[in-house]
């Protein structure tokens, strides 16, 4: 259960970039505009003046119906030079925000957060500890198929890794509150310079000042989509990479225990196919094998229960995944490893139709537009 909220409801303003039509834009900017907060704005930004969001997004500010008007408008960025397309949108957006403004929000339109999203994640800013409160992104297939559901399970993974322990939390730059002062002080603006990723830069800053991330379990959002196998291995390969030029002792160790289980198991899935076929004694390896499936498939279904709290609205859908969660996992570390493999090779990614060539975490060169 969330904890119970304290009050604390500074004016926010909440940031929310966008490029080309996210699958369900119309209903995640909805839900934006439906949060049961008392003080806040929406900033959403763009590159160009004929992106084809920015209907959605004026038909939304327009066609407000709740009681009160959320203060929103859109902004337009241009074309980045010294950085990602997102993050330089973020840094323009941030320039034009409210000057009552505390705390600043960053959201993802692929992201649809609940009602009470906003207030549980500003909350926890109300102590001044802490650097920043983050939730992440719980992929949650709407028509299913392989590639959709790997996809969730893969992403799975990672949203348990977050929680109390807040030296290892990191900031998901698709739902992540900051106080502006603490925003400021950091001098993030400038430390977003050359980057591609927001959200590991930002982290990165909070370490490096002591200041704790704090998880918040009730602003894990949904995300309702569903992809091809393209664009899994797209996805997958290029959150790799982004780990390997911004976080390489991440990546490492990943890589190193991605290819550990999979010489184990799916070696000992081989051993044990041989030694039948062969007739030789292959029952012990076989209950090995079988232990190492059970406790994953345990913390499968741990992790996936354990999501319906914050998903409530979308248990059915959720229940939807449970065969893919218990049965895939071994598929999504296989995945992980090939993640890894192919990002010790390559920096080039794609992302929003822009091709970058990652120099650096400093340094990121825009190859080509679409």
């Amino acid at each position: 259960m969330a904890r119970p909220l304290s009050g604390y409801t500074p004016f926010v303003s909440v940031i929310a970039p966008t490029r080309g039509l996210d699958q369900g834009l119309k209903e995640n900017i909805a839900a934006i505009f439906q949060q049961h907060y008392p003080n806040y704005e929406i900033i959403f930004v763009t590159d160009r003046a004929d992106d084809i969001s920015l209907h959605v997004l004026q038909s939304a500010i327009n066609e407000q119906n709740g009681e009160v008007r959320v203060p929103a408008r859109t902004v337009i960025a241009g074309e980045a030079s010294d950085s990602g397309q997102k993050v330089h949108n973020l840094r323009v957006a941030v320039s034009e925000i409210d000057p009552r403004a505390e705390v600043i929000v960053f959201v993802d339109t692929d992201a649809r957060p609940g009602p009470e999203w906003l207030q549980h994640l500003v909350d926890p800013l109300r102590d001044e500890q802490i650097g920043a409160a983050s939730g992440y992104r719980w992929f949650v297939p709407v028509q299913g198929g392989f590639a959709s559901q790997l996809l969730s399970v893969w992403n799975a993974s990672i949203a348990s890794a977050l929680g109390q322990g807040r030296d290892k939390n990191f900031c998901w730059g698709g739902s992540t509150a900051i106080r502006r002062s603490t925003f400021e002080e950091l001098g993030i603006l400038e430390r977003w310079r050359g980057t591609v990723s927001d959200d590991f830069a930002l982290t990165r800053a909070l370490q490096e000042a002591k200041l704790p991330i704090h998880f918040v379990p009730a602003c894990l959002v949904p995300s309702l989509e569903d992809c091809s196998a393209g664009e899994l291995l797209e996805f997958t390969n290029r959150q790799l990479k982004i780990t390997r030029v911004y976080a390489p002792h991440l990546w490492k160790p990943l890589l190193i225990g991605s290819l550990l289980f999979v010489a184990v198991f799916f070696g000992g899935a081989v051993l044990v196919a041989i030694r039948a076929s062969l007739g030789l004694a292959y029952v012990i390896p076989l209950k090995l094998l079988l232990i190492i499936y059970a406790l994953g498939t345990a913390k499968a279904y741990i992790r996936l229960t354990a999501a319906t709290v914050p998903l409530a609205g979308y248990r059915k859908l959720l229940r939807r995944t449970l065969p893919a969660h218990l049965v895939m996992w071994p598929l999504a570390s296989a995945l992980y490893l090939w993640n890894a493999l192919v990002a010790g090779f390559s920096r080039r990614i794609k992302w929003r139709g822009i091709t970058y060539e990652l120099k650096s975490a400093t340094e990121a060169v825009i190859i080509t537009r679409e």
